[in-house]
């Protein structure tokens, strides 16, 4: 659901608009919460998407949260928008990674899970290519070890089932 920016306090956005004030872009609910949405056209959002899923596989976690963050924001498509952000906290689970950092691993980890499970037999994930509940399930047994062992900053990133190399 496209949530338009509130009124101005006074009830009269067209005439702040006129007046030249910077009208507050639209967001989107997700999860119950406002999350911002820049409208990009599929082709874009799908050469960032794969454009992401490239870095990934390459070990470049940090790039492929940035490259993956306009498609997250540009689909206003509830399960595009879980697929999207669930990668971008995979990707950022193994940024902390990498800073030695097993509390962020877990947390980035967690909400991996929760986004990607969401977008599980959803036309996204046959559009990705990707087999997300293998996925989760990966993601499930990092969570898992890291249950076992907090302190432990090596955990190693899974791959991304499904895709060819």
């Amino acid at each position: 659901m496209i949530d338009r920016p509130p009124t101005d306090p006074d009830g009269n956005h067209r005439r702040r608009a006129e007046e030249g004030a910077a009208t507050p872009p639209p967001t989107i609910l997700q999860g119950g919460r406002r999350k911002a949405y820049r409208p990009l056209p599929a082709a874009k959002r799908r050469a960032a998407y794969e454009a992401g899923v490239a870095a990934y596989s390459r070990g470049d976690f940090f790039e492929a949260h940035e490259i993956l963050e306009p498609a997250w924001m540009g689909t206003d498509d509830p399960a595009e928008r879980d697929l999207y952000q669930g990668l971008i906290k995979l990707a950022a689970a193994f940024v902390h990674g990498v800073r030695g950092n097993p509390l962020g691993i877990a947390k980035n980890l967690v909400g991996a899970r929760d986004r990607l499970a969401a977008a599980v037999g959803s036309p996204a994930e046959a559009a990705s290519g990707l087999e997300l509940g293998r996925l989760v399930a990966a993601i499930d047994d990092r969570l898992t070890g890291l249950a076992a062992d907090p302190d432990n900053a090596a955990v190693e990133p899974p791959a991304l089932p499904g895709r060819r190399a």
